[in-house]
C-alpha cells in the first residue's frame, strides 16, 4: 500500500492490545518495525501518537501509514471443516451456552490443540461451535489429552479475557474427580510442591526445587477397601498434569495413568483410559452473575463406577468451602 489507511476497530476487536492487532490483520510486518513507526508517530489512534500496549475501543480510527507489501494481510489457508460426526460428537458435549460462553463436556482422548503427532484436535474443529455466531468460539484453558470434563469456551474477545483473567485470578472453582491405586493418608488435605519439566518433548513434569509453585486440595469420596479409591481433587493452581503428579506423590497414582503411574495403575477388568474427569466448575460469567456447570462421567469411568457401586450422582462440592 503507498497511501495512508485509516481502519476502525471493530467491536469484536476492542480490549486488544494495538500490536497484537497489527499482529492479527498485518502479520508481515515485523515487531521492530511497528515499534518504529510507533516511535515517529507514523502509526496513531484517533489522531494521536499511541503505545503498543494501548488497548483498543470499538470505533478507535487506526492511522496506518504506507508499508508496502508490508500492509497487504497475509491470507491464511482456511482449516478443513470438521467433518460431520465430529461436528456432532462436539454439539452432542455441550452442556451449557449463551451469547458470550460455551461449556462442552470434553471426551478423552481428545487434545485440546495441536502438537507434535497431534492431527484431531478441538481447536482445529471449533467451527462445529459456532452456532451462527460472526467468529468461532476461542479457548480460554486446557484439559490433558486423556482427562475428560467440563471445558470453556468464550465466544468473543472480550468474554475469552474476562474468562481468562477469572483463571489467572484464581476465581473459578474447578472439582475433578479421580480414580486413584490405594488410599492416601490422611484421607483429605493439602499438598503443595515446585514442579518443573523434566527435559522431554511429551510435557512430562516432576516435583522438584525449582520451577512453579502447585497446590492441590484433596479428599476421599469413597473407597474400596485399601486397594483403590475415588478422590475429589480441586487444583489451587494451573499447572500442566499437575493433579497426576500431586496423586503419585501421595503414593496413590491414578487409574491407568501411563505416565505417571507404575504397573499397579492398571488393573484387570478395569479400562486402560485415564480415570481423571473434571467434574464440575464454578466460574464468573463475563457479563453477569456465576457459571456453576458439571459434567457427567465419561462412559468408561461410568462403568467403573458401577463396578464398585460407587454413585456417580453424589454431590460434586465436598470441600469445606463450597
Amino acid at each position: 500500500m503507498s497511501v495512508v489507511q485509516t481502519i476502525s476497530v471493530k467491536p469484536a476487536d476492542a480490549d486488544q492490545r494495538l500490536d497484537r492487532w497489527f499482529k492479527q490483520h498485518f502479520p508481515a510486518l515485523s515487531f521492530g518495525h511497528l515499534q518504529k513507526l510507533l516511535r515517529t508517530g507514523q502509526i496513531r489512534v484517533g489522531g494521536k501518537r499511541a503505545k503498543a500496549d494501548y488497548r483498543l475501543l470499538a470505533g478507535d480510527q487506526i492511522r496506518i501509514p504506507p508499508m508496502g507489501e508490508m500492509a497487504l494481510p497475509m491470507k491464511k489457508p482456511l482449516p478443513a471443516p470438521p467433518r460431520s460426526e465430529d461436528v456432532q460428537m462436539l454439539q452432542d458435549a455441550v452442556l451449557y451456552k449463551d451469547d458470550h460462553v460455551i461449556v462442552i463436556n470434553k471426551p478423552p482422548g481428545l487434545a485440546v490443540q495441536g502438537g507434535t503427532s497431534i492431527g484431531k484436535h478441538l481447536d482445529g474443529m471449533l467451527e462445529a461451535l459456532r452456532f451462527g455466531a460472526s467468529d468461532r468460539p476461542r479457548l480460554v484453558h486446557r484439559l490433558d489429552k486423556d482427562t475428560s470434563g467440563v471445558l470453556v469456551l468464550a465466544r468473543s474477545r472480550q468474554a475469552a479475557a474476562a474468562l481468562a483473567l477469572s483463571f489467572k485470578d484464581r476465581k473459578t472453582r474447578k472439582t475433578y474427580w479421580a480414580l486413584v491405586t490405594g488410599v492416601p493418608s490422611p484421607n483429605e488435605g493439602e499438598i503443595t510442591s515446585m514442579m518443573e519439566k523434566d527435559g522431554e518433548e511429551d510435557e512430562r513434569v516432576r516435583p522438584g526445587d525449582k520451577g512453579l509453585k502447585a497446590i492441590t486440595e484433596y479428599k476421599v469420596i469413597e473407597n474400596a477397601g485399601n486397594a483403590l479409591c475415588w478422590l475429589a481433587l480441586r487444583p489451587v493452581t494451573g499447572r500442566t498434569h499437575q493433579l497426576r503428579v500431586h496423586c503419585a506423590q501421595l503414593g496413590t497414582p491414578i487409574i491407568s495413568d501411563g505416565k505417571y503411574g507404575s504397573e499397579d495403575s492398571f488393573r484387570d477388568g478395569i479400562s486402560s483410559k485415564l480415570h481423571l474427569h473434571a467434574r464440575n466448575i464454578v466460574i464468573p460469567h463475563p457479563v453477569r452473575g456465576t457459571i456453576d456447570v458439571t459434567a457427567p462421567l465419561p462412559p468408561h469411568m461410568r462403568e467403573t463406577w458401577a463396578l464398585f457401586e460407587f454413585d456417580p450422582n453424589m454431590r460434586q462440592d465436598v470441600f469445606a468451602d463450597d
